[in-house]
């Protein structure tokens, strides 16, 4: 597979898992009858709880950090969550979110060697959690792991290389990172691109060829709308908030998450990425958020 037909693999991987699926299944009428009000903000990114507001390096920095540690949802239940304006928890994405966007602010951003000499005490501290936090030794070493891709090059040098494809810069970063190396996925190498993008830090032509990227919460946002129907089984453990194993079930849930959007999104006149960013914008409310969703600790996601 050439990195260009990065979206085409998860597309076809997705469609495997959905045909074959055991324990997750589609509800296509429910598929068809899912709509969307016509208007529907465009996607963006938070301007407050990201940094935005820098030079172009050091904005396309900061989302190649963001999205090196953009995983761990099965552990953020553990976190210590930031609260917002209201005063309410912000979501776990949010909390690192922030937090690195106020380093950068205060900072700037880590060089290339200080990235390769991280360690977890200095993450945690920037993070506001506890050094002891499982996830934060796999922070350290997924950005000492970034460090070290990069080398000598910046974010920018990066995005330049894959020559305005945003399938070769996602096939660049899952093949140059193991943490990266979401197979069948590739769910926060695809999401670089795209938050590059939204950002108006980079301009890639193929952009509207990325997929959803599989996580946790837009699984669930289909489950809650009943277009994704779990077997008894699997829908009690989920229910119970009781972890899953990466294997088979977390796996179908993903799959059939992708496919579904592959079918829904041109029925709607979108782009599978921007039904990403309104699927996972819905599911902020609460509604949605009351509901337990699927949880697997895993560095994909």
């Amino acid at each position: 597979m050439s990195a260009a037909g990065l979206p085409d693999e998860v597309r076809a991987h997705a469609a495997a898992i959905a045909a074959g699926a055991r324990a997750v299944r589609i509800d296509r009428d429910r598929l068809q009858a899912l709509s969307w009000p016509g208007d529907a903000p465009p996607p963006a990114l938070d301007r407050d709880r990201h940094y935005l507001e820098g030079s172009e390096d050091d904005v396309a920095t900061y989302l190649m950090t963001v999205d090196a540690v953009n995983f761990g949802s099965g552990w953020f239940p553990m976190l210590a969550k930031r609260r917002g304006n209201d005063g309410h928890p912000v979501s776990g994405y949010f909390t690192i979110a922030w937090a690195l966007a106020d380093r950068f602010r205060a900072h700037g951003p880590w060089t290339n060697a200080q990235l390769r000499a991280m360690r977890t005490e200095e993450i945690a501290a920037t993070l506001g959690q506890r050094a002891d936090h499982e996830l934060m030794a796999l922070y350290a070493q997924a950005l000492r792991s970034l460090g070290c891709f990069l080398g000598e090059r910046t974010t920018l040098d990066v995005v330049r290389e894959a020559g305005g494809s945003a399938a070769a810069l996602a096939g660049t970063v899952a093949g140059g990172m193991a943490l990266w190396a979401d197979r069948g996925f590739y769910k926060r190498a695809q999401l670089l691109a795209s938050d590059l993008a939204l950002a108006g830090v980079a301009t890639f032509g193929d952009l509207g060829r990325l997929t959803i990227f599989a996580d946790n919460l837009v699984p669930h946002v289909l489950r809650c709308d009943g277009v994704l129907v779990y077997d008894p089984l699997l829908a009690a453990r989920v229910d119970r908030g009781a972890l899953l194993t990466a294997g088979p079930w977390e796996r179908e849930i993903r799959g059939c998450a992708v496919h579904a959007c592959a079918m829904l999104a041109p029925r709607l006149g979108l782009t599978e990425h921007a039904l990403d960013h309104l699927l996972w914008s819905r599911g902020q409310a609460p509604e949605y958020k009351a509901r337990p969703r699927h949880r697997c600790r895993t560095v994909y996601y």
